[in-house]
């Protein structure tokens, strides 16, 4: 892994003091930045202490099914989110491409960390895009990202998403969704107000790029 010599040499560390400071060997540190080994979890997550490495370097695991509003909001904290400041402490952070699709893939997602979600796209530009897309697809929430992916680039006017917006309307889903389950007078009122980004996605969603308080 580039990523982690770059790391090391930052910090005028050599390959013996770096692994002293990881607690693993000299030879398996090489491997490591050769990219003949792979770290444990627990290896990253300390990799990420010593060289404050983002939690892009996280191994992106599964698409978590079920998990409660307050694990969402807690994560989102974790991974630095402002409007969630106050809950940056205690758990471990998921990787960022993990947590989008876990979100997405609730039943009902709290309108606070659906707001929060085109901040992780712009705060973590080197996700894993292969592994999102990947999942993404599998998941039938191409149609969800795609709509936070086009809130992040008109927000921010980052038109370097274009290319990963585009992966995702290649296989854009022609079935309505939103973020909620709905009833018959929220699905009547999302019909009339749902912004023109989210019908771009065939979703029912009143979100708008000028709404988010921290993507721009």
């Amino acid at each position: 892994m580039k990523q982690l010599k770059r790391a090391r040499q930052e910090r005028s560390w050599n390959q013996q003091e770096a692994a002293a400071r990881l607690g693993v060997t000299q030879a398996y540190l090489s491997m490591l930045e050769r990219g003949r080994r792979s770290p444990s979890r627990s290896l990253t997550r300390k990799l990420m202490r010593v060289y404050e490495l983002p939690p892009t370097v996280l191994p992106a695991q599964e698409v978590k099914q079920n998990v409660c509003a307050d694990f969402l909001a807690r994560e989102l904290g974790l991974l630095g989110y402002p409007g969630f400041a106050h809950l940056r402490r205690g758990g471990r952070k998921m990787n960022p491409a993990e947590f989008l699709l876990t979100a997405l893939a609730q039943p009902s997602l709290e309108a606070r960390v659906a707001e929060g979600l085109p901040w992780v796209v712009l705060r973590y530009p080197d996700m894993p895009v292969d592994w999102l897309v990947r999942e993404a697809r599998a998941n039938n929430l191409q149609n969800r990202l795609g709509f936070v992916v086009t809130l992040a680039k008109e927000a921010a006017q980052k038109q370097d998403l274009q290319p990963l917006e585009q992966k995702l309307a290649d296989s854009k889903l022609a079935k309505e969704d939103s973020f909620a389950e709905l009833n018959d007078s929220e699905r009547h009122w999302l019909k009339e107000h749902s912004s023109r980004e989210a019908r771009a996605w065939n979703l029912l969603s009143d979100l708008r790029p000028d709404s988010l308080r921290y993507a721009a």
